[in-house]
């Protein structure tokens, strides 16, 4: 079968992708919380995956390849590659610290030209010389930057890194096309304080075992049918009809990083944390989002707010050195935006299932009886660290009283896939019981 022939949807499809979506979620939702046995050997579980090296000197190759959605279709891309490897989407998170300076060579793959931008860095050198729009003999600009020829052709861009932050790096090049065909990718620029500061300043110290990278995206696949075969695309006619989270869709994206059954969507979006505790677990998470998508998403952790602490690579605050941080129960990313956010979740309760009628720590409701309590598939009891035994019949993933809270785009229409509901973009984070624990 041709691959772009699964891209027309059908009340069958409709129906294999919904059945398919709730198969995956019984298998990933158990796998994503297991070690990646199958993926990259130094590459955690869950958490930001960083390309880095010493000299900050990278490779990236433009080349075209499939990624799957949860409905079962599968969406011809363009991406970057680390350097010959195999075709990502999204491109390879850059991981330098700050004041490096930073060489990316770019090739090219495709049979179009292409080039990269950098928002946020200054003095962008192509081939050693000011980068340059480019034009055609008839004055018409046709790329923002110096660029890669089709099929082969190559460019060096070399910048040095002054500021801390969270980045993007994107095709200049047609960038209403190539960049919503996959051409983009995260940089991150690491403070000179040290990598478990977001920036330099005390106050944005986070714990860097809960580093997380939310990248999140849109999918025409009309657009990208219309190039896999060669023909044009009014940009009027364009409806998104995919929205990712780290270039998968839900469920996929609570799969590991580097998980085998998608080769070419590396990254996890689940997180994984502690309860808050000023000993053991004193810093925050630290979420790193991105938006290149052509609309905002106003994206909800549940069960928590988020702090917002910079956008764009530029701290909140004051000249002064006040921080002007948000705390948001629901957070806009904008398109191109980047958005740097701090949570943590707080057991302030810690009630006892143990205990004693009318004692303090004795859980405020009444629960209902077994027949009254449909559990699902995540259940453990309403008691962190604890597990009621789960009725006869039932079945749960909860491996030592964990607890899992969504995490998703509060623009309904938007967690949906081509009418598939339930396969946008959808996270969960995990709570774990504080440590000692029994949890894999």
């Amino acid at each position: 079968m041709n691959k772009t022939a699964r891209l027309k949807p059908t009340r069958r499809s409709f129906v294999l992708g919904l059945m398919l979506g709730m198969i995956a979620l019984l298998f990933v939702a158990y796998t994503a919380i297991q070690v990646a046995a199958d993926g990259a050997a130094t590459a955690p579980a869950t958490g930001i995956v960083c390309t880095e090296n010493a000299s900050a000197t990278f490779t990236l190759t433009a080349k075209d390849g499939y990624i799957s959605m949860a409905d079962g279709n599968q969406v011809y891309m363009w991406s970057l590659a680390d350097g010959q490897d195999d075709f990502q989407y999204p491109g390879p998170v850059l991981c330098v610290n700050q004041n490096d300076t930073v060489t990316i060579v770019l090739h090219n793959e495709l049979p179009e030209d292409t080039s990269l931008v950098f928002p946020g860095q200054s003095d962008v050198l192509a081939n050693g010389l000011p980068m340059e729009p480019q034009f055609d003999s008839q004055g018409n600009m046709t790329s923002l930057t110096d660029t890669a020829d089709a099929n082969g052709g190559s460019v060096t861009y070399q910048f040095t890194v002054n500021e801390p932050g969270t980045y993007v790096y994107q095709s200049g090049t047609n960038p209403g096309i190539q960049t919503q065909m996959g051409l983009w990718g995260a940089l991150v620029v690491r403070p000179t304080m040290g990598p478990e500061y977001a920036y330099n300043d005390e106050s944005t110290r986070f714990n860097v075992n809960t580093e997380y990278m939310m990248m999140l995206s849109e999918i025409d696949p009309l657009l990208h049918q219309a190039l896999e075969r060669g023909e044009s695309f009014d940009l009027k006619d364009y409806t998104a009809r995919y929205f990712l989270i780290n270039g998968r869709t839900f469920p996929d994206t609570l799969a590991p990083n580097h998980a085998s059954w998608l080769p070419n969507q590396p990254y996890s979006s689940l997180s994984h944390i502690y309860p808050y505790d000023p000993v053991d677990y004193p810093y925050p998470a630290l979420d790193r989002f991105i938006g290149m998508g052509v609309e905002g998403y106003p994206f909800h952790p549940h069960a928590f707010n988020a702090q917002i602490i910079a956008r764009d690579g530029r701290l909140l605050q004051t000249d002064a050195g006040d921080d002007l941080y948000e705390e948001r129960f629901s957070l806009p990313i904008n398109p191109g935006q980047t958005t740097d956010a701090f949570y943590a979740w707080r057991d302030d309760y810690k009630w006892n299932p143990n205990a004693a009628p009318g004692d303090p720590d004795e859980f405020p409701v009444e629960i209902p009886n077994q027949q009254n309590l449909p559990p699902g598939l995540f259940y453990g009891s309403p008691f962190l660290g604890n597990q009621d035994v789960v009725p006869v019949g039932g079945h749960s993933f909860n491996q030592c009283g964990e607890f899992y809270h969504i995490a998703h785009n509060h623009n309904l229409q938007q967690i949906t896939g081509w009418g598939v509901v339930l396969i946008g973009q959808i996270t969960f984070t995990r709570i774990d019981p504080p440590l000692p624990n029994n949890c894999p």
